[in-house]
């Protein structure tokens, strides 16, 4: 029997893009693992944490941790927030008792990052997935440089069957979303995601994926600007797909 996974949905998941929750559900009862969803869940904290806004952040924080201490696996479709929940919530309870700092970690601990939960915990490689289309892989900054997260996704894309993975030219630069960074450095931001833009149509992809929805946002964003016929996908929409698949 498998562990009950509870499932963390990002904030944009939860606002913006609902189907990517939907599929990572969809993967899941495919590998018939039982599944939990708090439905009190509201953000970790990390945009607060990242504006410099400590108490706002420690609020959303502790609000989590009570949510999901009591969950065998935590498992979310998104680097940055599991990172957020792993290294930065020890980080934001320094200063707390050492009972409260322990419970906090074992929190971390038990959060995974979805490609990462299926490959790592489950060992599964092969969900089954049919996505007849040539596929170019983005390596986010905190999957990739806060959780090394790099060779589980494209291990999953390899087996996906009739995919072609393509890799881009530097696949782990920076898409220039970064949060609020994007707003604060706009001009910065628009000639990093510009570069990513090229690299990605260089390949020849009719599709590019990643396992963070907000580098996705930014990147379909400057797709769409620059009329390029090149379309956007997370992961776990890719794995949940079958044969027949709606590319719309």
């Amino acid at each position: 029997m498998h562990t009950k996974v509870t499932l963390f949905v990002q904030c944009l998941v939860d606002s913006i893009y609902p189907r990517v929750g939907e599929a990572m559900v969809e993967v899941f009862r495919r590998l018939k693992v039982p599944l939990e969803y708090p439905a009190d869940q509201t953000c970790c904290g990390q945009p607060a944490f990242n504006a410099g806004y400590a108490k706002e952040a420690r609020a959303a924080a502790r609000r989590f941790v009570r949510i999901f201490e009591s969950a065998e696996a935590i498992v979310c479709p998104s680097g940055s927030c599991v990172h957020m929940v792993r290294h930065h919530y020890p980080e934001l309870f320094a200063d707390e008792s050492i009972d409260y700092r322990m419970r906090v970690k074992a929190v971390g601990n038990r959060c995974y990052e979805f490609s990462e939960y299926l490959t790592d915990v489950l060992g599964v490689v092969n969900i089954g997935a049919s996505f007849p289309a040539k596929v170019s892989y983005h390596d986010s900054c905190h999957l990739l440089r806060g959780l090394g997260i790099g060779e589980q996704p494209r291990t999953l894309l390899r087996h996906v069957e009739g995919l072609q993975l393509v890799e881009m030219d530097d696949s782990d630069v920076c898409c220039g979303f970064g949060g609020t960074f994007s707003v604060n450095y706009p001009e910065i931001s628009t000639a990093m995601v510009d570069d990513k833009i090229d690299n990605i149509v260089a390949t020849g992809a009719d599709y590019v994926t990643g396992c963070d929805v907000s580098c996705l946002m930014n990147i379909e964003g400057r797709l769409s600007r620059r009329n390029t016929k090149v379309k956007v996908v997370h992961i776990a929409e890719i794995l949940a797909s079958r044969a027949g698949h709606n590319d719309e």
